[in-house]
């Protein structure tokens, strides 16, 4: 990097740190997916006596435990029976004690949804009339706190092992295969692998705190992580644990095995690389779609798959970019990043692009349900934000695309003058090496004649008497070693020199491609847009983040006019509606509890639910049930309803037409033998 340049790109990274900074700062603990859509009794109601039981109604199926639903007198003595029960729909009870005197009672819930995220909240209502009350609600809410943090943290930071994983892999096989070789790369990419397990491993210990009381020590709670194992959240991390092992199967052969292989060969290898890489990637992407917004609400099946696609092309897109950028800027000067790679990279990009709008579109609608909820919710309006950042990120790769072009025509011209200035360097070098043999040579062999003429001039000499011609033959034997070690000595000390000069070559050859490299306009140029776009892909990873964690639009929609229902009986009810109502027909076994479900209690077809339970909460048979809806102040009605048995103690009627809003009396009709029966109403507002 040039002088000139350093400066802006420091500029250039810690703005947008402190935008990625700004966004977790405002992020805060995950925002709840599942909301309270209706209460029995409702917030604030006043009730002439004390009801049998308290009822919740969440937007969609929640997971709770025997503190998750608990309900506190004036006093803060807890009069619930411990034992919340759940109907098999979004509606869960807990039965209270007999006999309650009047005061106002506070309900308090801590569950965990359906996309795995920890939902909190408590709300009044009051018997006979209001008084004071001594329970306070902890002001933290569920998944807040130093573990909420920490769980925050790992969630990023998955993610972005996940992304610089399966991208940096997709870069190596599909757009530069000779990449494997490159250290620089293959830290980048094994970092990922690191990353996503540390992250995994920290998630599955955090879980149980993080969903429950929030505290540190719980977080080695080894009975606590055995309930962790048993939810779809523990089972999701537990199995990309065991994918991240295939994983790491895949990088020690595509960093080994397949690094090692001529070009011809690696053809053979990169077919069976890339299809078990796509396996592991769409695992992964698995493991987050079976557990967050995409496994819950409209159109499921089809939803979990857009996911997986959603999270792979964005992988693909800005860990690969990510991977190009450290190619670049980190790359050694003797394999540069070929403009080649960099073209396919571009058009690998270009359909991550097209598969994330086709595939973002389809979970804008999901999530958001309509128009308003861009603006008049926080999810929208982090979608909004999302949507402006890939658009400003497919402009600057469009300069990326015209650098690429450029470096392309250029290449040839440059390639040929490198191979023209290595040719002569080492014609140079192999013309050094010889004269520096013959001389070795010649040396030698003058050094020979000498010791050989002085032997022969002893060994004349000297030719009478044995003990003196041994001696001297011994001390030519000796000159002549001496004369041996000597061109020993000077042979290795010629080679030493000859390989201390080849590393200085070299070292002065890789500075000058260096030098060459980032004199280059076009190669410069990129670097520069594909630094802009991994700024700006690192802000849209943390959005994305983000919004896993933001209650979806149409869910903070439904709650807002939930609550705004419960404000006032005036105000039409929305969502789905519960009506428990306790039945004694006189008779042995004639004792329990009918629970009416209307979703989603507006004008026009709903479905309807009916649940009969025993007293102690088990479901059970009777010979018939009706239904009839009325509304007397339009004088409409009764309008019967057939509900079709479903299984024990449920039954189900779909396309229940009702005709205009307003306050509906809603009569169900038991009979537990051939002669009791009793008919027993509750009202309620249909919207």
């Amino acid at each position: 990097m040039t002088q000139t340049i350093a400066p802006r790109v420091r500029t250039l990274v810690l703005l947008l740190l402190a935008a990625a900074c700004a966004l977790l700062a405002g992020a805060g603990p995950a925002s709840a997916h599942a909301a309270l859509t209706g209460s029995d009794p409702r917030e604030g109601a006043v009730v002439d006596k004390a009801p049998a039981q308290v009822s919740l109604t969440f937007s969609e199926s929640v997971s709770m435990d025997d503190d998750s639903l608990r309900v506190l007198d004036p006093k803060g003595k807890r009069v619930d029976d411990g034992k919340p029960s759940g109907t098999g729909g979004t509606a869960y009870s807990v039965k209270l004690h007999a006999g309650l005197p009047d005061g106002t009672y506070t309900v308090t819930y801590q569950v965990v949804s359906a996309d795995s995220h920890p939902v909190s909240g408590a709300y009044t209502f009051s018997v006979g009339a209001p008084s004071e009350t001594s329970v306070t609600v902890s002001g933290q809410g569920a998944g807040g706190g130093f573990v909420g943090g920490l769980y925050g943290v790992g969630r990023y930071v998955s993610y972005a092992g996940f992304a610089v994983l399966v991208g940096g892999a997709a870069f190596v096989l599909a757009c530069w295969p000779r990449g494997s070789g490159v250290r620089v790369v293959q830290r980048f990419v094994v970092s990922g692998w690191l990353s996503l397990t540390a992250a995994t491993l920290l998630l599955l210990l955090l879980r149980g705190s993080y969903t429950g009381s929030g505290k540190v020590a719980d977080v080695f709670d080894l009975g606590l992580l055995g309930d962790v194992l048993q939810t779809k959240a523990g089972a999701a991390l537990v199995s990309r644990l065991l994918l991240l092992a295939a994983a790491a199967l895949f990088i020690a052969v595509l960093f080994g095995a397949y690094d090692k292989r001529e070009d011809e060969e690696k053809r053979d290898l990169t077919f069976g690389l890339a299809v078990g890489g796509s396996v592991v990637a769409v695992g992964l992407a698995a493991t987050w779609a079976m557990s967050e917004h995409a496994s819950v609400g409209l159109q499921a099946g089809l939803a979990m798959p857009v996911d997986v696609v959603h999270l792979i092309a964005v992988a693909t897109w800005l860990g690969g970019l990510t991977a190009l950028l450290v190619a670049l800027y980190r790359g050694p000067a003797d394999t540069p990043v070929p403009a080649l790679a960099v073209s396919r990279f571009s058009r690998v990009a270009f359909g991550s692009v097209i598969a994330l709008v086709v595939t973002g579109t389809y979970q804008s609608w999901r999530q958001l349900g309509s128009w308003t909820a861009f603006t008049d919710t926080r999810y929208g309006q982090l979608l909004l934000v999302k949507i402006g950042l890939v658009a400003v990120l497919v402009g600057v790769a469009y300069f990326s695309r015209r650098w690429t072009a450029q470096l392309a025509e250029a290449t040839p011209a440059v390639a040929a003058g490198a191979a023209a200035a290595r040719r002569g360097e080492k014609g140079a070098g192999k013309a050094s090496t010889k004269a520096s043999a013959n001389a070795s040579a010649k040396t030698g062999a003058k050094a020979g004649t000498k010791t050989s003429g002085d032997a022969s001039a002893k060994t004349g000499t000297k030719a009478s008497g044995n003990a003196k011609v041994a001696e001297k033959g011994s001390g030519t034997t000796k000159g002549s070693g001496t004369a041996k070690e000597s061109g020993a000595a000077k042979g290795t000390g010629g080679s030493q020199r000859a390989a201390q000069l080849a590393r200085q070559r070299a070292a002065v050859d890789a500075a000058r491609q260096k030098r060459q490299r980032d004199a280059d306009p076009n190669r410069f140029g990129l670097r520069r847009s594909v630094l802009a776009e991994a700024g700006i892909a690192v802000v849209l990873l943390v959005v994305t983040t983000v919004l896993t964690q933001t209650e979806p639009g149409r869910t903070e929609e439904e709650a807002k006019a939930a609550g705004t229902s419960s404000a006032g009986s005036s105000a039409p009810a929305t969502g789905a509606v519960t009506l428990d109502m306790p039945f004694d027909t006189g008779s042995q076994n004639g004792k329990g509890v009918v629970r009416v479900e209307l979703d989603p209690a507006r004008v026009g077809a709903n479905d309807l639910h009916l649940y009969v339970e025993r007293p102690d909460g088990t479901a059970f048979d009777i010979p018939e049930v009706k239904v009839a809806l009325t509304q007397k102040a339009k004088d409409i009605g009764p309008l019967p309803v057939a509900p079709d048995h479903i299984t024990t103690g449920h039954w189900s009627a779909s396309g229940v037409q009702i005709p205009m809003a307003g306050d509906w009396e809603v009569s169900v009709t038991v009979r537990t033998s051939d002669i009791d029966q009793v008919t027993i109403s509750k009202n309620t507002q249909i919207g």
